[in-house]
């Protein structure tokens, strides 16, 4: 199992540290770019003031995105549809190539 060690972050100019692994550190810097590139649009909204507000709306956004994802707010049936068209499409295509020859 790896080690776990405390790493620097900061979020709108605020320092932080949290624990992670080796393996985990691109995951972990990419979630702290996000939270931070999603805190600073809402702070620059000029809509939220103080940070710690900022930080629940970043926080109720990134929940409704995740949620959103997970109940199916990508219509998986549409894209379905969509690939199936695209094929059949394609095999149309092949098969009036094949007719050529």
């Amino acid at each position: 199992m790896a080690e776990a060690k405390g790493i620097d972050v900061s979020i709108m100019g605020r320092e932080f540290r949290v624990s992670c692994t080796d393996d985990e550190y691109e995951a972990l810097m990419t979630a702290v770019s996000y939270l931070d590139r999603k805190m600073r649009d809402i702070r620059d909204s000029g809509k939220v003031i103080g940070v710690e507000r900022i930080a629940i709306m970043a926080a109720l956004n990134i929940a409704h995105e995740l949620l959103t994802t997970r109940s199916g707010g990508f219509d998986i049936g549409d894209f379905k549809r969509r690939i199936n068209s695209m094929q059949e499409q394609i095999d149309q295509a092949v098969a009036e190539q094949n007719e050529l020859f």
